[in-house]
């Protein structure tokens, strides 16, 4: 799933109205497992000047990166994460690593070959979905505006839930983002 899509759905999951320090540690929950790829991808695309071609095709496969998405998209990680922030009775901790596990657990059946060893350190095995989230060899043209419909309206209903100020600036900005998709599908479509 696009990354503003995790975190809209971990806001809505695991946020909670009037307090920001749950509600922030479920939007960073729900960007953590995708961090490592904007942190290299970033590195690459603005800083060394890689084409991106290059970076998506040949670095994001690379044993190197693979072993970091590894470490940050396992399933059994974060479900010991999430174990321990119940055994502690952290509500904070909990908002985190449920997001995350959120996160995960939506990503899990939306990749194909871009998939990740979400069972690490088990195995490195990866579920290559027949299903994508975005590839349209592997139904992308009908999964995207499904995650974009259902992300736009879950962002409605968090204007309605959440009040504050920041949060509608923070929801409209996702918002934004989920419109330009949709009208990049749109354009796709028409292309």
């Amino acid at each position: 799933m696009m990354s503003q899509t995790h975190l809209i759905f971990g806001i809505a999951a695991f946020g909670k109205p009037g307090n920001a320090r749950i509600t922030a540690a479920a939007l960073l929950g729900s960007f953590i497992p995708d961090a490592s790829l904007y942190a290299m991808a970033g590195t690459h695309l603005f800083i060394l000047d890689t084409p991106p071609q290059i970076v998506f095709g040949e670095l994001y496969y690379s044993d190197s990166w693979q072993a970091i998405f590894r470490i940050d998209n396992s399933i059994v990680l974060w479900g010991i994460a999430l174990i321990v922030a119940i055994m502690l009775k952290s509500k904070v901790a909990f908002a985190l690593c449920g997001a995350a596990m959120l996160h995960l657990l939506l990503d899990f059946p939306l990749h194909n070959d871009d998939a990740r060893a979400h069972f690490w350190p088990i195995t490195d095995w990866k579920f290559l979905s027949p299903v994508s989230y975005w590839d349209d060899q592997y139904f992308g043209h009908i999964v995207s505006p499904i995650e974009i419909a259902t992300a736009i309206a879950v962002c409605v209903w968090l204007m309605i839930r959440f009040t504050g100020r920041w949060m509608r600036g923070l929801i409209g900005l996702l918002l934004a983002l989920q419109t330009a998709a949709a009208i990049a599908t749109v354009v796709r479509f028409i292309s």
